[in-house]
């Protein structure tokens, strides 16, 4: 379980990340979609996969779904530090860090409900 610390540093990490790319988000939709639709299946196929390969090779549910989402995501925090560094806050690498973290965390929050739904398949 979260900390309210740990809530409110994400929270506040959340904030000053969409405060520095808040204007091209909402100026430039088109952009936004043409990075947020492969980000969205690339983490569903990782998922899909993972999973899957974790019931064949007998897995229990507690290894299985946790592999799955790990697998699956992103890492976009080492993203954003890495893109930033290199291209600096302005860049396009800069942005498409910043939309990962808009996808991944409803994605993975999905994922979390997929994997609930489908536990007794272990």
């Amino acid at each position: 379980m979260l900390s309210p610390v740990s809530i409110v540093a994400l929270l506040f990490t959340l904030v000053l990340l969409f405060s520095f790319k808040g204007e091209v988000i909402l100026t430039q939709p088109l952009t936004i979609l043409w990075i947020a639709i492969p980000l969205f299946l690339q983490t569903c196929l990782i998922f899909g996969l993972t999973y899957w390969a974790a019931k064949k090779l007998k897995l229990s549910y507690e290894d299985a779904a946790p592999s799955a989402m790990i697998g699956a995501s992103n890492h976009f925090e080492v993203a954003i530090a890495t893109a930033t560094m290199l291209f600096g806050l302005s860049s396009g690498a800069a942005l498409a860090t910043v939309v990962g973290v808009l996808i991944e965390v409803p994605v993975m929050l999905m994922l979390v409900k997929v994997c609930l739904r489908t536990k007794s398949w272990f």
